[in-house]
C-alpha cells in the first residue's frame, strides 16, 4: 500500500509544490506567520518544448528531468521535501464504504479487497492508497474511506524526477485536489466567504481546458474540452513560418508582428470565449443548474487581453481572473510584478505548497 500520502493530510515542515504538466513546471514555496498569514517565498518556472509530455506521460525523461533541476536551482529553494500531483487521468479513485472499527491493517486487507472491482489492471501494477473521510451517512458505524489507485510506472516517473533534482518526494496528490485547495481561499474571499455560491472555474492549459463547477468544498462537476493556448500557437506557427518553440517564445515576449493582435489574436479570444460558454451551456443542460454566480479563469492564457470581458460578453455571467497568491505576502526574494503577472497559471503548484500546512 501506499501512493506516497495522496489524499492524507499530513504537515510536513518544509515543502515546496512542484506542478508538472505538459507546457512546463511551476515550482512555489509558501511560509506563514504566526497569525497564519501566508508568504510566498519562492516561485519560478521552466517552459518545456512540444512533446516532452503528452497526456500527462512523460515522453522525454532526460530533457523533462534536466528541466526540472534548472528550476529548482534557478529558484534558489534549499528545501528539499517537495509536493507534486498527477493528473486526474492516471488516477482511479473510488468511494467506499467499511465497517467501522477496522485496525488500520484490517482496513488495509479490506481496501485490496474490494480495488479488484474498480482497477482494470493486475494490483502488482499498481500502487494503492486510502484514507478515511468520516462516518458513513448512510449506514451508522460504518465509515467512509476514498480509495485512489495509479500505475506504479507513473509514480516512479514523479519519483525519479524529484530525485534527479535532489528532492524527496513527500507528497503526491491529483492535479484536481491541489487546484481546488488553492481556489479554497478564493472563494472565500467571495462576499459571504462564498457559501452556497456556484463558481465556475475554467483552466486554460495548453491542449485542454477543464471545466470544474465548485461549491463549498464540493466539486459538483468535472470535464476537459479540447482547445487551449497551443492553438494560438500553431495559428502563429502557420501565420508567419515559425517553429512551435520559436512561436510560443516570441508570443510570450510581446515579439511578433504589428498585425498580430488583429489577425489571430482577437480571433482567437472571441473563439476561446465561445468555447467557455459552449462549456457552460453543456453543464447547464446535464445537471439541474442554470446559472453561475462567478465564472473565474485560470491557465498560461487567463490573462490574454480582453478575454474576461469576451467571456462576460459572451455567458452572461460575472467573470475573474484568478490569483491564488491573492492575500498573501510576499517575500523579499520575489519580483511581485511578475508574481501578479503569472499568478493564474500556479493554481495547481499553489495548492500543493499549502499542503505543507494541513493538519
Amino acid at each position: 500500500m501506499g501512493f506516497l500520502d495522496l489524499l492524507l493530510g499530513r504537515r510536513h515542515a518544509s515543502l515546496i509544490g512542484l506542478d508538472i504538466n505538459s507546457s512546463g513546471a511551476k515550482l512555489v514555496e509558501l511560509g506563514q506567520t504566526a497569525s497564519g498569514e501566508y508568504i510566498v517565498e519562492r516561485f519560478a518556472s521552466e517552459n518545456f518544448e512540444k512533446g516532452w509530455i503528452n497526456d500527462g506521460t512523460i515522453e522525454k525523461f532526460d530533457e523533462v528531468a534536466e528541466a526540472v533541476q534548472r528550476l529548482v536551482q534557478r529558484s534558489g529553494t534549499r528545501t528539499k521535501q517537495v509536493a507534486m500531483a498527477m493528473p486526474q487521468s492516471a488516477v482511479i479513485t473510488k468511494k467506499i464504504v467499511l465497517p467501522g472499527g477496522l485496525t488500520e491493517e484490517e482496513m488495509e486487507l479490506q481496501v485490496e479487497a474490494e480495488a479488484h472491482q474498480y482497477i482494470p489492471f493486475p494490483l502488482d501494477d499498481v500502487s494503492l492508497d486510502f484514507c478515511v473521510i468520516g462516518p458513513s451517512t448512510e449506514q451508522v458505524g460504518d465509515v467512509e474511506v476514498m480509495l485512489a489507485a495509479s500505475r506504479k510506472d507513473r509514480i516512479q516517473d514523479r519519483q525519479g524526477l524529484a530525485e534527479s533534482a535532489g528532492l524527496k518526494l513527500v507528497v503526491l496528490d491529483i492535479e484536481s485536489n491541489a487546484s481546488r485547495l488553492a481556489m479554497s481561499r478564493v472563494v472565500e474571499a467571495l462576499p459571504n466567504q462564498g457559501r452556497d455560491v456556484l463558481v465556475a472555474l475554467f483552466e486554460i492549459g495548453a491542449d485542454s481546458t477543464s471545466l470544474k463547477v465548485l461549491r463549498d468544498d464540493d466539486i459538483l462537476y468535472d470535464r476537459d474540452q479540447t482547445f487551449g493556448s497551443a492553438q494560438l500557437t500553431q495559428l502563429i506557427v502557420r501565420q508567419y513560418g515559425l517553429t512551435f518553440d520559436e512561436a510560443e517564445q516570441r508570443r510570450a515576449n510581446g515579439d511578433l508582428p504589428e498585425d498580430y493582435e488583429s489577425t489571430l489574436l482577437a480571433p482567437f479570444i472571441d473563439s476561446l470565449a465561445q468555447e467557455i460558454g459552449r462549456a457552460l451551456q453543456y453543464f447547464f443542460t446535464s445537471t439541474p443548474h442554470h446559472k453561475v454566480h462567478y465564472v473565474m479563469l485560470s491557465g498560461n492564457s487567463a490573462t490574454l487581453p480582453g478575454l474576461k470581458e469576451r467571456v462576460t460578453e459572451f455567458t452572461g455571467f460575472a467573470t475573474q481572473i484568478v490569483s491564488p497568491f491573492n492575500g498573501m505576502r510576499i517575500g523579499s526574494a520575489v519580483r511581485e510584478s511578475k508574481l501578479r503577472r503569472e499568478a493564474p497559471s500556479y493554481l495547481t503548484a499553489c495548492g500543493l505548497a499549502m499542503r505543507r500546512f494541513l493538519q
